[in-house]
């Protein structure tokens, strides 16, 4: 393959309006750096907050603030100094990352189910069940299965000759379109792709529906509304945030070819790299009592400063 820069055609154009949907973009970017940031942190240094819960939490803000820093600086930078290229490199990595962060939060969140079904099903048991080595190990399979994914898909799709145009109509390197540009017969890996992002969603969403239908279950069986009340408050926040991931994922990754409309791509896009990792902190901080007495306890540390 010739080492000639790809040109994406990006999100915005140099108008007026869209020069305010570019500045809301960024400081949405920059508030999802803080608030992702802001999380590890006051997990990481409250004791409270040292729990598997909020352990796999901690990797869950981790992956958006990968994933956010993965996309938005180079699509920031190319609108900034209205340039449009990219190298095969920056292209491969985009995949990458991209692919890795995406798989690996899908097998995170049902890490994160099972250990709510624990939780709620098994609360004598939890520090058994949940132990640190299992944690560990959910979440290092999590990464590694991540990356397993994202190193096939972006060698396999950066192997094809791109040999007439190199216009990628996206704000970053997504693999449908970038396959759709090779000027070889793609029709394996493209079954290929959408069998191994089927199974991506599929088998980890199958596990957090059977999580959740345990749980389902052992709630209808409490007698007290008061215990009902805060297993489904325990539980609603990693619900919103389930729906939000694999919603905008499967309108991506699991449409028939035939339906993919490039305008509708990007705004969902948009919608799972820009403003679902601002999202996320959000939903779980606004009624956890927890995060935020951490985030008191850390604002009156900081201010005695």
């Amino acid at each position: 393959m010739e080492w000639i820069n790809f040109i994406l055609l990006g999100l915005f154009d140099h108008t007026q309006t869209h020069r305010v949907l570019f500045s809301l973009v960024f400081m949405t970017f920059i508030a999802s750096l803080v608030g992702n940031t802001l999380m590890i942190l006051l997990i990481h240094t409250d004791p409270r907050l040292h729990t598997p819960m909020y352990f796999l939490l901690s990797q869950l803000s981790l992956m958006d603030l990968m994933l956010v820093s993965t996309i938005i600086p180079k699509m920031a930078a190319n609108y900034l100094l209205n340039s449009r290229s990219i190298s095969p490199a920056g292209c491969g990595s985009q995949i990458f990352l991209f692919l890795s962060l995406g798989g690996g939060e899908c097998f995170l969140l049902s890490a994160m189910s099972y250990d709510r079904y624990v939780a709620i099903c098994h609360p004598l048991r939890y520090h058994v069940l949940m132990s640190h080595k299992l944690c560990s190990q959910l979440v290092a399979g999590s990464w590694l299965m991540g990356g397993i994914d994202g190193l096939m898909q972006a060698s396999a799709t950066m192997s094809f000759p791109y040999c007439h145009s190199r216009e990628i109509d996206h704000f970053f390197c997504e693999v449908p379109l970038l396959v759709s540009l090779a000027c070889a017969d793609t029709t394996v890996f493209e079954l290929f792709r959408y069998v191994c992002c089927t199974l991506m969603l599929l088998i980890p969403l199958s596990l957090i529906v059977a999580s959740y239908s345990l749980i389902l279950a052992a709630v209808l069986r409490m007698h007290s509304a008061a215990a009902r009340k805060k297993a489904f408050t325990t539980c609603s926040s990693h619900l919103a945030v389930v729906g939000l991931f694999y919603g905008t994922l499967m309108v991506i990754y699991m449409r028939p070819k035939s339906y993919h409309s490039v305008g509708h791509s990007k705004v969902v896009s948009a919608f799972y790299t820009i403003f679902t990792p601002v999202l996320n902190p959000l939903i779980y901080s606004v009624r956890n009592k927890d995060v935020k007495g951490a985030f008191r306890n850390w604002l009156g540390k900081t201010h005695a400063m």
